[in-house]
C-alpha cells in the first residue's frame, strides 16, 4: 500500500508493524493509537488478523486503513505479492503508458491520478466559485440594507436636532459626521463579531456535511476574511452615501418656523 498523506501534503512514512487508521475512520471504531483492532481479509484465504493501531493520520475522503506492503504479506502468509502499482510517468508519456497498460490482459484497470484531482478541483472550484459569489451578493444587499434603515431612522428620530444644527452654523458635513459616524463605528465593531460568528457557521456546516465518503476541513484564509470585510464596508459606504443626500434635503425652514 502507498503512504498516506496529511493536510498539508507531507508523506507519512507507515511504521513497519501494525495498521495505520484515518482519523474519521478511528473515531467510528472508538479505537486510538495502542489499540488493537480485527481486521478480515474478504479475499484469498480470507483470514481474519488481529492488528495493533500504530497511528492516526487526518483524511477527507473514504474510510481508509493503510499498512505497510511486506507487514501485510507477512501476516497474510501471501509472499511478496501486490494487488497495484502507482506510477511516476512524464507528462508527455502518460497517453501512451495508459494505452499500453490497457492492452495488458492482466491488468485489471489503469488511470491518471492527476487527471482525477485536476477534474475534482475543476468541479469544486466552478461549484464553490458560484456560490461564492452569490453569498457575497447577498450579504451586500443585506448589510446595505440593515445599515440603510439604521441611517433612516436615526434621520427620522433626530432629524429636526439635525437641522437645527444646520441652522446653527453646522456645515453639511459636520451634520453627516454626527450621524453617520456612529453608524460607521457599529459597522466596524461588527466585523470582528461576524469573523467569530461566520467561523462557528462554516463548523457547523462541515460537521453536518461528515459522512463516510468524504469531509469538509473548516479552512478560513486571510483573504477571505478580508473579502467578508470589504464587501461589508462597500456596501456601508454605499448606504451612507444615500443617507447623506437625504441629509441634503433636511427641511431648515421648517425648524425656524417652529415655537419651543
Amino acid at each position: 500500500m502507498r503512504s498516506p498523506v496529511d493536510t498539508e501534503m507531507r508523506r507519512v512514512t507507515l511504521p513497519p508493524g501494525g495498521v495505520v487508521l484515518g482519523d474519521y475512520l478511528a473515531k467510528r471504531l472508538h479505537v486510538g493509537v495502542g489499540d488493537r483492532v480485527q481486521v478480515e481479509v474478504l479475499e484469498g484465504r480470507q483470514k481474519r488478523l488481529e492488528l495493533p493501531v500504530t497511528q492516526l493520520v487526518e483524511e477527507f475522503l473514504g474510510l481508509r486503513a493503510y499498512m505497510d506492503l511486506d507487514a501485510l504479506n507477512r501476516a497474510l502468509g501471501d509472499g511478496d505479492v501486490i494487488s497495484g502499482a502507482l506510477l511516476t510517468v512524464a507528462p508527455e508519456a502518460q497517453t501512451r503508458v495508459l494505452h499500453e497498460l490497457d492492452r495488458r490482459p492482466r491488468v485489471a484497470g489503469a488511470e491518471s491520478r492527476l487527471a482525477a484531482i485536476n477534474s475534482f478541483y475543476d468541479t469544486l472550484a466552478q461549484t464553490t466559485r458560484l456560490f461564492s459569489w452569490m453569498a457575497a451578493l447577498m450579504g451586500a444587499i443585506i448589510n446595505f440594507g440593515v445599515v440603510y434603515n439604521s441611517a433612516r431612522i436615526a434621520l427620522a428620530e433626530r432629524g429636526r436636532e439635525l437641522a437645527s444644527l444646520r441652522v446653527l452654523g453646522f456645515t453639511q458635513n459636520e451634520v453627516a459626521y454626527i450621524l453617520l459616524g456612529e453608524l460607521a463605528l457599529l459597522v466596524l465593531i461588527s466585523i470582528p463579531l461576524s469573523f467569530a460568528a461566520g467561523y462557528g457557521l462554516a463548523w457547523l456546516l462541515a460537521q453536518g456535511m461528515q459522512s463516510d465518503s468524504n469531509r469538509v476541513p473548516v479552512v478560513l484564509t486571510a483573504s477571505g476574511y478580508a473579502m467578508v470585510a470589504l464587501v461589508t464596508v462597500v456596501s456601508a459606504v454605499l448606504s451612507s452615501l444615500a443617507v447623506y443626500w437625504r441629509i441634503r434635503q433636511l427641511d431648515m425652514i421648517g425648524v425656524l418656523k417652529t415655537r419651543e
